[in-house]
């Protein structure tokens, strides 16, 4: 169970998507308390019910302003989409959630429309979870819509855009031992293995893979001038060329090569360059 509160979801970095978003569903609450009257407002006076339901659309609005535009611009690092997960998303929505309902509390105390007491907690907290579930479900879709959509168009374009270039690189390890010499155009992928990296070539029909005590960074440099060779990942570099298919989810992309029995996630800010590649 721990494991899935830990799987990546991307957090919705969007401004001009969130306020969309955030328009939309303050006007959703405020017809949605209109049409339904959850909260026994037809004895009120016409003028104070228009108060109320444009007060909690109001507050709505502002508390998905403050929390899905300005603090996530104010603090980009904490809500990086790649260091975002599950539990992080669903505690920072109960934290949305509470401080939309503490907002219906003090303006209707203070409008002094209604008594507030356990059952206007209760009705509050479901009026609350409306927009929470909207601005949620709105933007999982979005994302693995947009995902789908992109990773479709780059897995038709990866058999039209090969780059191929013949040049032995050398992998100095910093064991003697483990260093490696191979023919660039074969070079599959490496990925990152702590204080070493792994490296994947085809050898005719066959997949061979070794591991060299080097950096990532190291591997970097010694390949940056070859066109097709990309770093998509903090921990993998892969061949273009050699790309099988491209996947897209709500969580990203991710990469797939014939042979090897794991996909290749591809980072946020990577997405683009391999765009133009390819």
């Amino acid at each position: 169970m721990r494991n899935v509160f830990n799987n990546p979801y991307p957090f919705s970095d969007d401004l001009k998507h969130n306020t969309k978003i955030i328009f939309f569903t303050s006007l959703g609450v405020f017809a949605f308390l209109f049409l339904f009257q959850p909260f026994d407002i037809n004895s009120l006076p016409v003028k104070d019910k228009y108060y109320l339901l444009s007060g909690l659309a109001g507050i709505t609005f502002l508390a998905l302003s403050l929390h899905l535009l300005l603090i996530p611009s104010l603090f980009p690092k904490t809500f990086n989409t790649e260091g975002w997960n599950i539990k992080k998303e669903i505690l920072w929505n109960l934290w949305i959630l509470f401080t939309i309902l503490v907002g219906y509390f003090f303006f209707t105390n203070a409008l002094g429309a209604m008594k507030f007491g356990f059952n206007m907690v209760i009705k509050l907290l479901l009026t609350a979870v409306v927009p929470i579930s909207i601005v949620i479900v709105v933007n999982h879709n979005k994302i693995l819509r947009s995902h789908l959509k992109l990773a479709d168009e780059l897995s038709k374009k990866l058999k039209e855009n090969k780059l191929v270039q013949e040049k032995i690189v050398y992998f100095d390890s910093d064991y003697q031992k483990d260093s490696l010499a191979i023919n660039v155009s074969l070079l599959l992928l490496i990925r990152s293995a702590n204080n070493y990296i792994e490296i994947f070539w085809k050898d005719a029909e066959n997949i061979r893979n070794q591991m060299v005590r080097c950096s990532m960074l190291y591997a970097e440099e010694l390949l940056k001038d070859h066109k097709f060779i990309f770093k998509c990942h903090r921990s993998f570099i892969i061949n273009i060329n050699y790309i099988d298919r491209i996947e897209g989810n709500s969580e990203g992309y991710r990469l797939f090569f014939e042979n090897i029995n794991f996909p290749i996630p591809v980072s946020k800010n990577s997405i683009g360059r391999l765009r133009e590649l390819i």
